[in-house]
């Protein structure tokens, strides 16, 4: 379930309320959702019944378990808890996750070219073709040096370091003898993998949204969810270690992410390196 699918669950789920008088509240006409700021809080979050307890006079959180109730039952949803005043913190199904990862293993995403602006001589020969484009997406203040350097601070780097590193580990499986294949929920249930099975399910979104900036913020964080997982688990067997079904899983994360980044620093028309 992308985060728009989501979005529209979570809409169709006040609607529903509504109607059966659960809730006497009018409709939004939209609902976002959004990946929490720190783990175990769900996959995402939506203020929803805050906004939605405004009209009924009733507290937040008994909208919310209103909501709360509703939500859990929907397919793809496996929990859904009350945070704070009334915030809604949604988990996925595994499965739903199993299924992103397939998809974009079968169907890799394949956006159109965003029509940027070509960076000026003096940019061009300072920084080369790739900096030279980032260096327009991201804020004012920022040190354009900085794109140079090869290290954790550079978001480029990052980000192309990140689309390397997938490369790599498909490389070294291939020599090991095994591919990638998506993994039955539980691997992907795991705490540590959330927060970039999140942003990979946000790229549909993003990228329809055809805005530059964006794009690259979200490659950013997809990056850096993807380089924080990977120091984490173990996608390739160690010493005389069998490939087994988990590193088969992991190294499909891992393939899916690459195609993500491909994906998005193709749009920026940014190089995605297979070794950096």
């Amino acid at each position: 379930m992308t985060p728009a699918e989501l979005s529209r669950t979570v809409l169709h789920t006040v609607q529903c309320a509504v109607e059966a008088d659960e809730l006497p509240a009018a409709v939004p006409t939209r609902v976002t959702v959004r990946v929490p700021p720190r783990p175990g809080c769900g996959d995402f979050a939506t203020n929803v019944a805050l906004r939605v307890a405004q009209d009924t006079g009733r507290p937040a959180r008994e909208v919310a378990e209103v909501l709360r109730k509703r939500l859990a039952a929907e397919p793809g949803i496996a929990r859904v808890d009350i945070a704070g005043p009334g915030f809604l913190n949604i988990t996925l199904d595994g499965v739903s996750y199993a299924e992103l990862v397939r998809g974009l293993l079968s169907a890799p995403p394949v956006a159109t070219p965003l029509p940027l602006p070509a960076p000026d001589p003096a940019l061009l020969a300072r920084l080369g073709s790739d900096a030279a484009r980032w260096s327009l997406l991201w804020p004012a203040g920022f040190d354009r040096a900085e794109l140079l350097v090869q290290r954790d601070s550079n978001p480029l780097f990052r980000v192309r370091y990140a689309h390397a590193r997938t490369q790599g580990l498909l490389r070294n499986a291939r020599d090991l003898g095994f591919r990638s294949e998506a993994a039955e929920p539980a691997e992907y249930e795991h705490t540590a993998a959330a927060p970039l099975l999140a942003a990979l399910a946000d790229h549909p979104r993003v990228t329809a949204a055809r805005d530059a900036e964006r794009l690259a913020r979200h490659l950013d964080r997809t990056a850096g969810a993807f380089l924080t997982w990977q120091a984490d688990r173990s996608v390739l067997p160690r010493g005389d270690e069998k490939p087994s079904a988990v590193h088969r899983a992991r190294l499909a994360l891992a393939e899916a992410t690459g195609n993500v980044l491909a994906d998005g620093l193709h749009q920026l028309g940014i190089t995605a390196p297979a070794h950096l």
